[in-house]
Protein backbone atom coordinates (compact mmCIF):
# COMPACT_ATOMS: atom_id res chain seq x y z
CA UNK A 1 0.00 0.00 0.00
CA UNK A 2 2.73 2.62 1.10
CA UNK A 3 5.89 2.18 -0.45
CA UNK A 4 7.54 5.09 0.10
CA UNK A 5 10.88 5.06 2.10
CA UNK A 6 10.03 6.26 6.17
CA UNK A 7 10.55 10.04 6.85
CA UNK A 8 14.04 11.17 7.66
CA UNK A 9 15.51 13.37 10.78
CA UNK A 10 16.50 16.61 9.45
CA UNK A 11 18.49 17.19 13.17
CA UNK A 12 20.99 13.79 12.48
CA UNK A 13 21.28 14.10 8.53
CA UNK A 14 22.39 18.15 9.46
CA UNK A 15 24.77 17.18 12.04
CA UNK A 16 26.51 14.11 9.90
CA UNK A 17 27.22 16.49 7.17
CA UNK A 18 29.44 18.68 9.40
CA UNK A 19 33.29 18.99 9.43
CA UNK A 20 35.10 19.58 12.20
CA UNK A 21 35.55 22.82 11.87
CA UNK A 22 32.08 23.70 11.49
CA UNK A 23 31.19 21.47 14.39
CA UNK A 24 33.57 24.01 16.56
CA UNK A 25 31.65 26.25 14.71
CA UNK A 26 28.34 25.55 15.84
CA UNK A 27 29.61 24.66 19.58
CA UNK A 28 31.16 28.63 19.55
CA UNK A 29 27.82 29.96 18.62
CA UNK A 30 25.68 27.87 20.91
CA UNK A 31 27.67 29.25 23.82
CA UNK A 32 28.30 32.40 22.60
CA UNK A 33 25.19 33.79 21.39
CA UNK A 34 23.34 33.13 24.73
CA UNK A 35 22.80 35.48 28.02
CA UNK A 36 24.51 33.91 30.23
CA UNK A 37 27.87 34.89 28.23
CA UNK A 38 26.56 38.61 27.77
CA UNK A 39 26.53 38.38 32.09
CA UNK A 40 30.02 36.96 31.73
CA UNK A 41 31.13 40.33 29.63
CA UNK A 42 29.32 42.62 31.63
CA UNK A 43 30.58 41.44 34.41
CA UNK A 44 34.39 41.22 33.47
CA UNK A 45 33.96 44.79 31.92
CA UNK A 46 32.60 45.89 35.32
CA UNK A 47 35.10 44.12 37.50
CA UNK A 48 37.85 45.35 34.74
CA UNK A 49 36.52 49.16 35.16
CA UNK A 50 36.54 49.19 38.86
CA UNK A 51 39.54 47.75 39.07
CA UNK A 52 41.89 50.36 36.98
CA UNK A 53 39.23 52.68 38.98
CA UNK A 54 38.66 52.47 42.64
CA UNK A 55 41.97 49.63 43.20
CA UNK A 56 44.80 51.75 44.70
CA UNK A 57 47.04 52.91 41.94
CA UNK A 58 50.11 50.49 42.34
CA UNK A 59 47.56 47.71 41.68
CA UNK A 60 46.21 49.02 38.60
CA UNK A 61 47.06 47.97 35.16
CA UNK A 62 44.93 49.93 32.49
CA UNK A 63 44.62 53.56 34.03
CA UNK A 64 41.68 55.52 33.62
CA UNK A 65 40.93 56.84 31.58
CA UNK A 66 42.67 55.22 28.36
CA UNK A 67 41.38 51.93 29.04
CA UNK A 68 43.99 50.86 26.21
CA UNK A 69 44.38 47.06 27.00
CA UNK A 70 40.38 46.92 27.85
CA UNK A 71 39.59 48.15 24.35
CA UNK A 72 42.18 45.64 22.30
CA UNK A 73 40.97 42.89 24.08
CA UNK A 74 37.50 43.78 23.40
CA UNK A 75 38.35 44.73 19.55
CA UNK A 76 40.17 41.37 19.38
CA UNK A 77 36.94 39.72 20.90
CA UNK A 78 35.09 41.42 18.22
CA UNK A 79 37.23 40.63 15.72
CA UNK A 80 37.09 36.73 16.55
CA UNK A 81 33.40 35.97 17.90
CA UNK A 82 31.45 38.02 14.92
CA UNK A 83 32.80 36.20 11.92
CA UNK A 84 32.08 32.64 13.98
CA UNK A 85 28.63 33.78 15.28
CA UNK A 86 28.02 34.25 11.79
CA UNK A 87 29.60 30.96 10.32
CA UNK A 88 27.52 29.41 12.74
CA UNK A 89 24.24 31.14 12.38
CA UNK A 90 25.10 30.30 8.46
CA UNK A 91 25.36 26.32 9.41
CA UNK A 92 21.94 26.55 11.58
CA UNK A 93 20.12 28.23 8.94
CA UNK A 94 20.69 24.98 6.95
CA UNK A 95 19.83 23.18 9.66
CA UNK A 96 16.23 25.45 8.26
CA UNK A 97 16.12 24.51 5.28
CA UNK A 98 16.84 21.26 5.86
CA UNK A 99 14.14 20.40 7.97
CA UNK A 100 11.70 22.62 5.87
CA UNK A 101 12.82 20.26 2.64
CA UNK A 102 12.20 17.07 5.39
CA UNK A 103 8.93 18.44 6.42
CA UNK A 104 7.75 19.23 2.81
CA UNK A 105 8.54 15.89 1.80
CA UNK A 106 6.48 14.28 4.43
CA UNK A 107 3.98 16.31 3.74
CA UNK A 108 4.14 15.38 0.25
CA UNK A 109 4.44 11.77 1.54
CA UNK A 110 1.13 12.08 3.59
CA UNK A 111 -0.93 13.72 0.40
CA UNK A 112 0.10 10.68 -1.53
CA UNK A 113 -1.09 8.33 0.97
CA UNK A 114 -3.97 10.24 2.21
CA UNK A 115 -5.25 10.20 -1.75
CA UNK A 116 -4.11 6.62 -1.58
CA UNK A 117 -6.70 5.99 1.50
CA UNK A 118 -9.42 7.81 -0.28
CA UNK A 119 -9.50 6.02 -3.70
CA UNK A 120 -9.49 2.76 -1.29
CA UNK A 121 -12.61 4.12 0.24
CA UNK A 122 -14.43 5.04 -3.24
CA UNK A 123 -13.81 1.77 -4.06
CA UNK A 124 -14.80 -0.04 -1.22
CA UNK A 125 -18.29 2.69 -1.03
CA UNK A 126 -18.86 1.62 -4.78
CA UNK A 127 -18.36 -2.09 -3.52
CA UNK A 128 -20.79 -1.92 -0.62
CA UNK A 129 -23.31 0.00 -3.51
CA UNK A 130 -23.17 -2.97 -5.67
CA UNK A 131 -23.66 -5.09 -2.64
CA UNK A 132 -26.27 -3.60 -1.49
CA UNK A 133 -28.21 -3.06 -4.88
CA UNK A 134 -27.53 -6.98 -5.44
CA UNK A 135 -29.68 -7.85 -1.58
CA UNK A 136 -32.09 -4.95 -2.68
CA UNK A 137 -32.82 -7.01 -6.01
CA UNK A 138 -33.11 -10.14 -4.73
Amino acid sequence: MFKDKSIRNANIEHRERFTPLERFAVWITERIGTMGFFFVLVIWTGAWFLWNVVAPISYRFDPYPGFVLWLFISNMMQLFFLPLLMIGQNLLGRHVELRAEAEFETSVKAEREIEEIIERLKKQEEALDDIRKRITNN
